[in-house]
């Protein structure tokens, strides 16, 4: 989808034709949009292209007339049968001439909070400062949708507190992919970033410089806050596997303590079912005194056990 907008009374506003001046946004395009925003930015095709490709890595790139920044940017999953709440795709922001062309594969809330934020919206005319405050948002709603993943990891852990589920536990091991990707996204961010505020090819005025070191701010902070989610998730999932070893020792430790229990009276039960002459074989209470013999046994067994768990030995 193309959409066309122009600077008109202090905001922005949508139009059908391209202007001198215009924010042109390009989501999941067509061919033919494309040769038509091509056509009239003379953009290289490579520049309208590779934010087009998922696995495009974030990069700084520049031409003769254009510069491209690629970052990633996060998304909401719309499938509702995706156990990944977020994914993050490639937004490529290119400037040419008073222009700025954004091109993305899916529709991202960045250019909608973008278009909200009427006080951070200036004139596409201001190129560098307009591609600077929409790298903005995109650090805002990573910290938002982190904000967002954190209070999900809470609400499971309470639920595992309750009782140790296998449901849950996979939705938190889903919720440590989505932070993997997240801090992934986010490295690779951060050193486009810098990159382009090194870059020699950027004549940048002290406002647009001040401008990208917000958006740096915002980047940097969403990535430490992502690093230290995904550690105290991890730190989280280790301490619930180590809980599910340790019910499991204390689930064999009981049956082994119940076998030893009843190894006694099953061993001399075996030996009186023997086919052959035995003590007390013929005596008139031999079944009580087996049986009570055996009980004794299990008894004294059983007590050994009770005073070895109390002294924490078993």
């Amino acid at each position: 989808m193309l959409t066309i907008y122009k600077w008109e009374n202090g905001g922005l506003k949508e139009t059908p034709d391209f202007a001198p001046s215009c924010w042109i946004n390009l989501v999941e395009p067509t061919t033919t949009e494309l040769e038509r925003v091509m056509l009239h930015s003379q953009v290289s095709r490579d520049f309208l292209t590779d934010p087009l490709d998922a696995d495009e890595r974030p990069r700084f790139d520049y031409d003769d007339d254009s510069t491209m920044l690629i970052v990633h940017v996060p998304c909401p999953v719309a499938d509702e049968d995706s156990p990944y709440p977020y994914r993050t795709v490639p937004l490529g922001i290119i400037l040419f001439a008073q222009s700025v062309i954004t091109v993305c594969s899916a529709r991202t809330p960045v250019t909608a909070a973008f278009l909200d934020q009427i006080r951070r919206v200036c004139p596409p005319a201001d190129r560098y400062r307009f591609a600077f405050r929409l790298l903005w948002h995109g650090g805002v709603l990573f910290l938002r949708y982190l904000h967002d993943i954190h209070q999900r990891t809470n609400a499971l852990e309470e639920e595992l507190h309750e009782t140790i589920s296998n449901e849950a536990l996979l939705k938190l091991l889903t919720i440590e992919k989505t932070f993997v990707y997240f801090t992934t996204s986010l490295k690779a961010d951060t050193i486009a970033l810098a990159r382009a505020n090194t870059a020699r090819q950027l004549v940048l005025s002290e406002d647009d410089r001040d401008q990208l070191e917000d958006a740096m701010v915002e980047y940097q902070q969403a990535l430490e806050t992502a690093t230290i989610h995904a550690n105290i998730l991890n730190g989280t999932l280790d301490t619930f596997a180590s809980l599910i070893n340790n019910n499991l020792n204390n689930v064999m430790k009981y049956l082994t303590a119940a076998t030893i229990l009843l190894a006694a009276p099953t061993l001399i039960a075996s030996i009186y079912g023997m086919n052959i002459e035995l003590p007390m074989q013929r005596h008139a209470h031999a079944f009580a005194i087996v049986m009570g013999t055996s009980l004794l046994l299990a008894g004294v067994i059983g007590s050994v056990f009770f005073i070895l768990s109390k002294k924490r030995r078993f």
